[in-house]
């Protein structure tokens, strides 16, 4: 008889209730040893759901002592010193955010509530929110006679619930953000410093310290941190010890080669990095849901449309192709004015893109989507958003026409997709290549075909690639040209050398673009 496996804790962010019901835990207590042994003051950045909240939890169960919890993982054997102490946990997606005056209402609320808990006479809410937080302070210290630690998950709601939504709702996240400005720095007065045994928090998005953080400019940020890449996720070594009987299983249910399911969750779900370091990790919520439901779908985006950076692409005319390779250096990934926000180093916290490769001589990371998951929803939405409101498009054959080598009825398809999109979203009266190729990229990528886009060779650059399992397909675009042009120039500048003797059929594409027909005029394929 088999032996039946536990449970996967989809969702469930309560560190006590995992180990109580027997839930699956993958140990990430190492790190949390470390963390705790070494030093005081820490922030975390990355995506939703990726386990910020079970971390949390998991800290709350350690500086509770509830040693009894953690049997059997890295901190039970490890020589911690179980010692119990004051919590104070504060969970933004649960506070209030509307406007300032809601928000430090709210706060006020959440803090008095605690001090009931504790059998603590509430704080005068007339009080600015500096004296608040430090009178409540004051308070559980006299209450406890010992250091409190401080536990705050997801600070950057409050501000990241207003970007992206007109010239009112920006005022609303900088009036949003002073405020937890002045919030936050309580924890860095010298007082406060005194009684505070341990700091961390964590949200989406890292604003630099020249804004919400600098006030507490003491807080070491794990972020980018080569140490702690895999604190949260799960690496391939996890999957190996942890869940090789649920893949089994999935391949069992679903009569599956268990290689090849691996490599198709791999695909799916890992290339996530978060540093120089090169460790890649899964999606948590997405391996495990594909895990528990034995299918292979998108899972993690549809928890969560990213309405903000699309705006903000929106806003401000993004060449989306140059996604799948974008060179940067480490001084772009902070966000500094909330006036001024570029949607990269938000693509790359949110989890949108990821590092690919890094060059530590010119300090250069390349970033790009982290996998199938993500680039296939990602561009599906920005099409949708932007290009096709809420109609329904034949996008999603185009894969299946493409995988058969069946190019013209694909493009055929790709026609009847530009001819559905209302150009008024385009902002431009006229259109240029580079609009038709957005467009081109958009409908292939977001089909869950590979293309890529502006790929340098030695005599030039190809205009798009598309690789399937059994071919590429090598494309040049022209605009109110002609796609013989376009096939002669692929032919004179020789781009399908790099792919000669790879074991796939190279396909030539030419295709030309009317600006008065706002749609493909003509094309040529050949064979090579």
């Amino acid at each position: 008889m088999k032996k039946k496996l536990k449970n996967l804790p989809i969702g469930i962010s309560d560190f006590g209730k995992i180990r109580e019901k027997d839930y699956l835990y993958i140990d990430k207590t190492k790190h949390l040893y470390n963390l705790i042994t070494t030093g005081e003051y820490y922030f975390l950045s990355r995506p939703r759901r990726f386990g910020k909240s079970l971390l949390i939890s998991t800290l709350y169960n350690i500086f509770r002592g509830k040693k009894e919890l953690f049997k059997g993982l890295y901190i039970y054997k490890s020589d911690y010193e179980w010692e119990e102490y004051p919590v104070v946990v504060l969970d933004f997606n649960l506070i209030s955010n509307d406007n300032k005056e809601i928000l430090e209402n709210d706060i006020k609320e959440t803090l008095n509530n605690k001090l009931k808990d504790n059998g603590i006479e509430e704080v005068n809410y007339e009080k600015s929110i500096e004296k608040f937080f430090e009178a409540f302070i004051e308070n559980i210290y006299q209450k406890h006679n010992k250091q409190i630690v401080f536990l705050i998950d997801e600070y950057d709601k409050p501000i990241i619930s207003h970007i992206g939504k007109g010239e009112e709702e920006l005022r609303i996240a900088e009036e949003n953000r002073n405020l937890l400005k002045s919030f936050y720095g309580v924890l860095k007065g010298a007082s406060v410093v005194k009684k505070t045994r341990f700091v961390f928090i964590t949200g989406i998005t890292k604003f630099s310290k020249v804004s919400i953080f600098s006030e507490l400019n003491n807080l070491t940020d794990l972020t980018m941190d080569k140490r702690y890449c895999d604190i949260l996720g799960i690496t391939e070594e996890e999957i190996d010890r942890d869940l090789t009987p649920y893949i089994e299983r999935f391949c069992e249910d679903e009569n599956l080669n268990c290689d090849e399911l691996r490599e198709e969750l791999r695909n799916y779900y890992n290339g996530y990095r978060f540093s120089a370091k090169d460790v890649k990790v899964y999606n948590p919520f997405s391996l495990f849901s594909a895990l528990e439901k034995r299918s292979i779908e998108n899972y993690w985006f549809e928890t969560g449309t990213p309405t903000f950076l699309i705006n903000l692409i929106e806003e401000g005319n993004i060449y989306i192709p140059e996604y799948e390779d974008y060179e940067v250096s480490s001084s772009q990934f902070s966000v500094y004015e909330l006036d001024r926000l570029s949607p990269l180093p938000l693509m790359f916290q949110s989890g949108y893109l990821t590092i690919k490769d890094y060059n530590a001589e010119d300090d250069l990371y390349v970033l790009s989507y982290p996998n199938k998951e993500v680039r296939v929803s990602f561009t599906e939405s920005i099409l949708t958003r932007l290009y096709l409101g809420d109609g329904e498009s034949k996008h999603k054959k185009i894969r299946s026409k493409l995988n058969r080598g069946e190019v013209e009825e694909a493009i055929e398809i790709i026609k009847s997709v530009f001819s559905e999109i209302p150009y008024t979203l385009m902002k431009k009266k006229k259109l240029d290549e580079a609009d038709f190729h957005i467009l081109f990229y958009l409908i292939v990528s977001s089909s869950g075909v590979g293309i890529k886009s502006e790929i340098l060779t030695s005599k030039g650059r190809i205009d798009a690639l598309i690789e399937t399992r059994d071919m590429y397909y090598i494309i040049e675009f022209k605009c109110n040209q002609s796609s013989d042009k376009a096939i002669q120039q692929i032919k004179e500048k020789k781009y399908y050398e790099p792919y000669k003797n790879r074991g796939k059929e190279i396909v030539l594409i030419g295709i030309n673009f009317s600006t008065e027909e706002k749609n493909i005029s003509d094309y040529k394929v050949e064979i090579l």
